[in-house]
């Protein structure tokens, strides 16, 4: 992970829908609650994240004024080459540089996944994940 591929935030910035970098993996922000400041200290956010790559959920609370980081996420499309029973070989349609995914964790995806099907997939922090399968044009 470089510094091109992240944004820094504070959390009191974070709002829903937002992404961030917790121990190195990339989380979606599905809900947050503030709690204003008090006579001694500082605002606390309470935040509900999710793994975008492992579907893991979890809930965090840290000070408003800490520092995070927001991962650049570069959404591409790539072809199937070959399908395993745990990975996908892809050839990046842009750069036709070709490289292996991990299968989809999500049921839909993994029953319209072919070969030769087109996908788009997020490449975040160096991690890649199959987000969505083009319909057949």
């Amino acid at each position: 992970m470089s510094e091109q591929d992240v944004t820094p935030i504070k959390a009191g910035q974070v709002k829903e829908g937002y992404y961030i970098i917790q121990n190195n993996e990339v989380f979606l922000v599905r809900g947050i609650e503030k709690s204003k400041t008090g006579k001694h200290g500082s605002s606390k956010c309470r935040l509900k994240i999710e793994n975008i790559f492992t579907g893991s959920k979890t809930e965090i609370s840290i000070p408003g004024d800490t520092k995070l980081q927001s991962p650049i996420i570069d959404k591409r499309n790539a072809q199937v080459i070959s399908l395993s029973d745990d990975s996908v070989q892809l050839m990046d349609l842009e750069t036709y540089n070709t490289f292996e995914a991990a299968l989809p964790t999500e049921e839909e995806l993994r029953k319209i996944l072919s070969e030769g099907a087109e996908v788009e997939y997020w490449n975040a922090i160096g991690k890649r994940k199959i987000m969505r399968v083009k319909p057949a044009s």
